[in-house]
């Protein structure tokens, strides 16, 4: 089994969120077969949840995506996770950012999300 190509996933949660009433965005392309994914969640209020790629050895081999939430899953400022992708993107500019508003601060990764054993 091979990992589903970048744009396709993103294109394919960019659909779950519009069928549950949720606005998304892409708000940088990246590299379109392999490019490392974040998960903007916006809560309208002025600050974000964020999630990004599950640290190598913690994604099923490579095969599955697997996320991981950052600042602990807590919502943060706006501008701190901005500042955070533009250190991910000096880093790799191949990043995708995609940014959806949800007040609640459903983000729909339940299944991509790396459990505390990575997996």
């Amino acid at each position: 089994m091979t990992r589903l190509k970048s744009e396709l996933w993103v294109r394919a949660y960019m659909r779950r969120l519009e069928t549950e009433g949720i606005p998304s965005v892409i708000v940088r392309r990246g590299n379109t077969e392999a490019g490392a994914i974040y998960i903007l969640i916006n809560r309208l209020d002025r600050t974000v949840q964020m999630f990004g790629p599950a640290p190598a050895g913690l994604d099923d081999a490579g095969e599955e995506r697997r996320f991981v939430p950052h600042f602990d899953g807590k919502p943060v400022p706006e501008m701190d996770a901005s500042e955070k992708l533009m250190r991910e993107a000096e880093f790799d500019s191949d990043i995708w950012v995609v940014e959806a508003e949800d007040r609640a601060g459903r983000h729909f990764l339940d299944d991509w999300l790396a459990d505390e054993d990575g997996f």
